[in-house]
């Protein structure tokens, strides 16, 4: 029977093929008594280090197809595996009651995710509950000696469906037989959609019902760029999506000539197309892309990627290979954003309700615990700047008294260094990232004294909007589109133009392609976005006027009252 249905469209393209339900296996066991209770931990120190064993490879094969930035979420899973606490306890339960290891692990496991999911205003806690849930179905899985499913091993072409995906699953995916993939939950920001993103996969999530609705061997339709899904279509519906993937690819084919192309509206303006990146690894995206500069170099994969705080000669080393990398374009680089889901194993944060809101990124910087981090990474960065065109960035600045600490921290380094005899550049540009709505209200006083604003949307918007991105029950308050948003953007923006200063964005909205026409408009000078969305950008805007995007830009901020108006809006001024 032909269906539809709809879901959010996660990832663009188009793809029709035969259905693969990624379903669970049977992990249901009995709970049994023991006598040998050292024989039952040591089938549980088996199967944790099987697990683990599992969890490196994936996690390996997700840094080479995505990015050491996708791939750290493993990093967390394997820290799970050996979290001393918890594998105590599980112990301890084995031996106090007597019991099976599958038991024991899941009485243990169930009491932490239980924990964690009742925190539901904590978005970081939530986060370890799903961290937890995955482990353990790996851990049990080895302890009944059952097989995972298992996506690498896919051999043909398919169309995934599940529940949802684990980023696991998704590391797993070969997109040369995974066509696309279809989800009952997950939003655009999930890490599933992400990852999806990165290795253009198609991808639709959230339809609620996808699972139920398909069997093995039905044949689905997808079309990634509206969130539409057809189960088993017609001759003619298939030939009219193969048709819109076809045309898809060549649209693809025709933005990739764009590559070594400068960004030029049709009348004549220039604005520059950045890519956000990782490590320097991802320099290769950058340049396959045709990228004019890296707007965002995220520097707390460095220490995340590190058994212990990565020294001053590590992080030159790495700074410097992305400068020279560049070959004299511009590189934003921000100092470390550690904190809220970034956490080291060798930092003890403190424990904190809310820990988005709390002790993180800048505001660790500034303290006794983060001061000397803080000040090794800057003498990095500072020998670093004689390689290339440096700018540095501090995130989550909420006053100007941080920013001029950190500025004096800076210049105090910067001094230390000159006075060793160390070249350091006279041309570093020192600004913020703007995504604290306060710092937004006052630009014009930061931007007195500020080299640069790149406003960081993902975090601005859903402290705005008082909504996490990552909670489905209040996604529908995530709107990039909303006029609230339009004017602190548009306010940061004539704040650095008064100025004299450049204003750019780092966050998802720079690369949507409903944003770009209304940041156009308002004079957003510099764009960062992920490196497979550049080209595609590219060709929008070379298609569109400065004149027309400044008129539909004061529209929106003048005339509309929803997100839903200024879509409209966009759609009739960008046909």
């Amino acid at each position: 029977m032909v269906e539809l249905l709809k879901g959010i469209a996660a990832s663009d393209g188009v793809a029709v093929a035969k259905a693969y339900l990624l379903v669970q296996p049977d992990l249901s066991f009995k709970k049994n008594n023991v006598e040998d209770t050292a024989a039952e931990e040591k089938r549980l120190d088996d199967a944790l280090a099987a697990s683990s064993a599992e969890l490196e490879k994936i996690r390996d094969k997700a840094a080479k197809s995505l990015g050491e930035e996708e791939a750290q979420v493993f990093d967390a899973h394997l820290m799970v595996l050996s979290d001393p606490e918890m594998i105590g306890q599980i112990k301890q339960h084995i031996n106090d009651n007597k019991v099976n290891a599958e038991s024991a692990l899941k009485e243990v496991t169930d009491m932490y995710i239980g924990m964690f999911e009742a925190m539901d205003d904590n978005a970081y806690m939530q986060e370890r509950a799903a961290d937890i849930r995955d482990v353990t179905k790996r851990v049990l899985a080895h302890l009944l000696g059952v097989s995972l499913p298992d996506p690498s091993m896919i051999d043909e072409e398919v169309i995934v469906v599940a529940h949802d995906l684990t980023p696991s699953d998704t590391a797993q995916l070969d997109k040369n037989f995974v066509k696309a993939f279809v989800t009952d939950i997950g939003g655009r920001t999930s890490h599933s959609a992400i990852m999806a993103r990165s290795l253009e996969i198609p991808a639709i999530v959230g339809t609620k019902e996808i699972t139920s609705k398909v069997k093995e061997g039905d044949v689905l339709a997808v079309n990634g760029i509206i969130g539409e899904t057809i189960v088993n279509p017609t001759d003619d519906q298939a030939a009219e999506y193969k048709k819109a993937g076809e045309a898809y690819a060549t649209q693809k084919a025709e933005w990739d000539k764009l590559k070594d192309a400068e960004t030029v509206t049709a009348d004549g303006k220039h604005f520059e197309l950045a890519a956000n990146i990782g490590t320097p690894k991802d320099l290769e995206g950058v340049h396959n892309n045709g990228a004019e500069a890296i707007g965002l170099y995220r520097t707390e994969f460095l220490y995340m990627d590190s058994p212990d705080f990565p020294t001053e000669d590590d992080q030159y080393e790495a700074y410097k290979a992305v400068l020279e990398g560049m070959d004299g374009k511009p590189v934003v680089v921000r100092t470390m954003d550690i904190g809220g889901d970034k956490e080291l194993p060798y930092l003890t944060l403190p424990h904190e309700m809310n820990p988005f809101l709390g002790y993180r990124a800048l505001r660790i910087s500034l303290s006794e615990l983060g001061d000397d981090m803080f000040r090794t990474q800057l003498r990095a960065l500072l020998r670093a700047s004689v390689h290339g065109n440096l700018r540095i960035m501090f995130p989550m600045v909420a006053t100007l008294k941080e920013f001029r600490s950190a500025k004096q921290l800076f210049n105090e380094e910067k001094e230390k260094l000159v006075k060793e005899g160390v070249e350091v550049s006279d041309t570093i540009q020192v600004g913020i990232m703007i995504e604290i709505p306060a710092a937004a209200v006052l630009a014009d006083k930061f931007a007195k004294e500020v080299d640069f604003f790149s406003i960081g949307t993902n975090d601005l918007i859903q402290y705005t909007m008082a909504a996490d991105r990552m909670n489905e029950r209040v996604s529908y308050l995530y709107q990039p589109y909303n006029p609230s948003i339009l004017r602190l953007i548009k306010n940061v923006i004539d704040a650095a133009h008064a100025e004299g200063k450049w204003a750019g964005m780092c966050g998802e909205m720079a690369g949507d392609q409903t944003a770009v026409p209304l940041l156009m408009g308002m004079g957003l000078d510099e764009f960062s976005m992920s490196a497979t969305s550049v080209l595609r950008t590219r060709s929008l805007m070379k298609r569109l006027t400065t004149t027309k995007m400044a008129e539909l830009a004061d529209k929106a901020l003048k005339e509309c009252d929803t997100m839903e108006e200024v879509q409209e809006l966009v759609a009739e001024y960008v046909k």
